[in-house]
């Protein structure tokens, strides 16, 4: 029997239409995506608990395979899955973490390219600790804050200091690089440690200035996760965020430095993060992001 295709407005709507699995189930898969709806580490505007049901919806609108201008077709022949959400607590940090970690490693056993949906930037934490037996670890970061605080507001498991705490419990975390840093607000202790641990640090006027300059500096031939930290983009292009920064990525910077990433390293993982669509009444926020995912994942797929 033939079914027809949903409208985009109808059906039920898992990530690009794929199979709905349980993470630890009997299942294998090129791509999967995992939701983690956790924003209980923010310190300013909550609602990242919403985005992965909205960038599952979002997503309805860039179903693969896709064909270009060009008559190029792409992601023909990679498989998806949605993994569903991790089952998280209300209030209960560390069993969160928990969670989500073991939910991560289920997930990473059974595809190639798993795709983490948050959830405030803290999840990366979590997310990461199912990484730790990948060799060499590398991570490119767009983000307008770094991310790398030690303490904040009496708490070390905010969304200000989740790679601070991955570098901690992760001897195989070798470096970060952090791209579209702004704002007035930093933490000068993170930022030494930070450049003492030999991070790359790349202000968003080095993007401006001069990006294929940039792109030389990500890393190359290593084994990489990338972290998209929403914020890292203009809030005139993603409004729908917690901490909005000026004068940030326009969509064509990301996705430059994005496809950069995925043509010179070994693309491990990809989280979303701090995608807050009640923010954004236009609903443009998520379907950018969505939009934004499925790119990437054209590039990593297309250097397999």
């Amino acid at each position: 029997m033939t079914h027809p295709t949903h409208l985009t407005y109808s059906g039920i709507p898992t990530f690009a239409r794929a199979p709905l699995v349980d993470p630890s189930g009997d299942w294998r898969s090129d791509v999967a995506v995992l939701g983690v709806p956790f924003d209980i580490a923010l310190g300013f505007r909550p609602g990242a608990r919403f985005a992965p049901r909205a960038l599952r919806e979002a997503s309805l609108r860039s179903v693969p395979p896709f064909t270009g201008l060009d008559g190029r077709t792409r992601l023909a022949d990679v498989t998806f899955v949605d993994a569903s959400d991790v089952i998280l607590p209300s209030l209960e940090p560390e069993l969160a973490h928990e969670r989500t970690t073991e939910a991560a490693r289920a997930v990473r056993q059974r595809c190639k390219v798993p795709v983490f949906l948050g959830g405030d930037h803290s999840v990366s934490y979590p997310l990461l600790r199912a990484f730790a037996d990948v060799p060499d670890l590398h991570i490119v970061q767009l983000d307008a804050h770094l991310d790398f605080t030690d303490v904040r507001n009496d708490t070390r498991w905010s969304n200000s200091s989740p790679f601070r705490r991955a570098c901690e419990a992760l001897p195989n975390l070798t470096h970060i690089t952090t791209v579209g840093l702004r704002g007035l607000r930093f933490d000068p202790e993170a930022v030494a440690a930070a450049r003492a641990r030999g991070h790359t640090l790349i202000p968003m006027e080095d993007v401006t200035a001069d990006l294929n300059a940039v792109l030389e500096r990500l890393p190359q031939g290593k084994n990489v996760y990338v972290s998209v930290d929403v914020d890292g983009f203009d809030p005139a292009v993603i409004p729908g965020t917690s901490s909005p920064e000026p004068d940030g990525l326009t969509y064509a910077q990301g996705m430059k430095i994005l496809a950069a990433a995925a043509a010179k390293n070994n693309i491990v993982g990809m989280d979303v993060v701090e995608l807050a669509p009640n923010l954004d009444p236009t609903g443009r926020s998520e379907l950018l992001m969505a939009r934004l995912m499925m790119e990437t994942l054209c590039e990593v797929f297309d250097h397999v």
